[in-house]
C-alpha cells in the first residue's frame, strides 16, 4: 500500500486519471491498493479535502482540461476512471437525464463515428436539458482524445460508475468499445457493466451503482465482481422502528456470504479507533448502540412517508442531504420531536471513508454524498487491475487515513490552484501567483 504520507513530487508514478474526482472515493481506493492517481475536480471545496488528504489534484473543468490542457496529464496514465455528475440522472433529481437517455445514446454514436464535436455540442445545448447530462459523454471524449493524440496510447483500463439509471448508457459504451469502429480506430475492448448493490460489498448503506469496466484484450477478459455480503431486504415488512430485536443478529451464515454491515457496527468500530473523531456515545443506551433514522426523503412516491432504518440495519443511501436525516434513540424522542444528526465523520464512515479522513472546505455533506464509497471502489479497482478481490488486510487498513504533512497539502494546493486563473471561473476570490504546470 502507498502511504498517504508519501510525498510524490514527480508524476511518473501516476497510473490512474480520475475524472470528476470529488473528495477522493476512487482515489482513496486506489491508494489503499497501492496505485497512485491524479484527479480532476471542478469544485473547490472537494479540492480542499483532496489537498488535505494528500491526493494529487488539478482544480479544473474536465471539458476544458481535455480541450486545452491535455498535454499536462502524465503519459504514465493508463487507467481512466470517472463518475460524471449524477444529479440529472438520479431518481432524487429532476430526471432530465433519464428522459434524454435515448438522445444521449445517439450522441455517443455520433461522437464515435466522426461527426464534428462542435456541432454535437451545439445540438446538445439546443436540447435545453441540464448541462450536466452531457458530462456523461466526457469519458468517451477523453478516450478518443488519447487515441487521436500523437505520443499517447489508448487507456488499458476504463472504469466508470454512476446511478443505476445510467446503466443503459454504460451498455452502449460497452457495445461501442467492443466494436472499435470510427474514431476508435480499431481499438477494441473487453467490456462489461453491472448494477452493484453497495451493501453486498461491505458498505453499511443501501446504494446501487451502475459500473462499467473495459480492458484492452491484452489485459485479459473482464472478470465479474463477486459479492462478499448478503443483500439487504428493502421489503422486509412493517415493524416498530424502536425495536431492533426484530432483525437477525447473525454476522455470518455458514456456507454463504456474510450478512450486510449495519450502521451500528460500522460506527461503533470507527469510534474505537485511536483518536477517532467519531463519538457515538450520545447514540448509546446502556452501553449499546440502539437508534433509528428517519430519512429526509419520502418513499413509495409519497413525500410525507419518510422511510425509517434501525441502527442494526444499513443506512439509507448517503446523499448530500444526509445531515437532514433525523436520528432518534427512542420512540419517546421521536414523538417529542427530539432528534439528532449524523456528523460529517460519521457520514463519511457510512460511505466507508476512513474514520479520520480530513474533510475540508465548505459543503462537506455534499462532498460525502457525491463520493464513490471507497470500499466499493477497492473491490472494483482490485478486480479490474489485479484480477482478484482486495485482501482482508487491505480492507482493514483502509479504516484509517495516515496523517498528511501540512507542507505537502500546501504543495498540492500550489500545484492544483497555484495559478488561479486556470481554475474554474469564479472559484477563487483572490488571485494567486502563476505556476508552470498542474503537476
Amino acid at each position: 500500500m502507498i502511504s498517504a504520507e508519501t510525498e510524490v513530487h514527480q508524476s511518473d508514478t501516476v497510473r490512474i486519471l480520475d475524472l470528476f474526482a470529488g473528495p477522493g472515493g476512487l482515489d482513496v481506493a486506489a491508494r489503499f491498493l497501492g496505485f497512485e492517481s491524479v484527479g480532476i475536480e471542478w469544485d473547490r471545496n472537494a479540492c480542499e479535502t483532496r489537498y488535505a488528504a494528500g491526493l494529487q489534484t488539478i482544480h479544473a473543468d474536465v471539458s476544458v482540461m481535455r480541450e486545452t490542457r491535455f498535454d499536462e496529464i502524465p503519459k504514465t496514465v493508463d487507467v481512466l476512471t470517472g463518475g460524471p455528475p449524477c444529479q440529472s440522472f438520479s431518481v432524487a433529481g429532476n430526471g432530465a437525464g433519464r428522459l434524454a437517455l435515448d438522445t444521449v445514446k445517439e450522441f455517443m454514436h455520433r461522437l464515435v463515428h466522426g461527426e464534428d464535436e462542435a456541432e454535437i455540442d451545439k445540438d446538445l445545448h439546443a436540447l435545453g436539458v441540464d448541462p450536466r447530462t452531457a458530462l456523461v459523454l466526457e469519458p468517451l471524449r477523453w478516450l478518443l482524445k488519447a487515441i487521436e493524440t500523437e505520443g499517447r496510447e489508448p487507456y488499458n483500463l476504463i472504469v466508470l460508475e454512476q446511478v443505476p439509471t445510467v446503466l443503459p448508457l454504460w451498455e452502449v459504451y460497452a457495445e461501442l468499445l467492443r466494436r472499435g469502429e470510427g474514431r476508435l480506430r480499431g481499438v477494441k475492448y473487453e467490456a462489461e457493466c453491472w448494477a452493484l448493490k453497495t451493501e453486498e460489498f461491505g458498505v453499511p448503506q443501501t446504494r446501487t451503482r451502475a459500473v462499467l469496466v473495459a480492458r484492452l484484450p491484452a489485459e485479459g477478459a473482464v472478470a465479474s465482481l463477486e459479492a462478499t455480503h448478503l443483500p439487504f431486504d428493502l421489503h422486509r415488512g412493517k415493524y416498530d422502528p424502536a425495536q431492533s430485536d426484530m432483525l437477525p443478529t447473525d454476522s455470518v451464515i455458514p456456507g454463504t456470504r456474510r450478512r450486510w454491515l449495519s450502521m451500528a457496527e460500522a460506527l461503533d468500530a470507527a469510534s474505537r479507533l485511536d483518536d477517532s473523531p467519531v463519538d457515538v456515545s450520545r447514540l448509546r443506551t446502556n452501553g449499546e448502540m440502539d437508534f433509528f433514522v428517519v430519512s429526509n426523503y419520502g418513499s413509495g412516491g409519497d413525500p410525507k412517508n419518510r422511510g425509517r432504518r434501525l441502527s442494526s440495519e444499513p443506512a439509507f443511501t448517503v446523499t448530500g442531504k444526509i445531515s437532514r436525516n433525523k436520528v432518534y434513540k427512542s420512540t419517546a424522542e421521536y414523538e417529542a420531536g427530539k432528534s439528532d444528526r449524523f456528523t460529517i465523520p460519521e457520514a463519511g464512515v457510512l460511505q466507508t471513508f476512513p474514520h479520520n479522513y480530513p474533510w475540508s472546505g465548505n459543503d462537506q455533506a455534499q462532498q460525502v454524498g457525491n463520493a464513490v464509497p471507497p470500499r466499493l471502489g477497492m473491490h472494483i479497482l482490485s478486480r479490474a487491475l489485479r484480477g482478484r478481490a482486495p485482501s482482508d488486510e487491505e480492507l482493514a487498513v483502509a479504516a484509517t487515513w495516515p496523517t498528511v504533512p501540512q507542507t505537502y497539502t500546501e504543495e498540492l494546493r500550489s500545484r492544483g490552484c497555484g495559478d488561479e486563473s486556470r481554475c474554474p471561473p469564479d472559484s477563487h476570490k483572490v488571485s494567486g501567483a502563476p505556476r508552470e504546470s498542474a503537476l
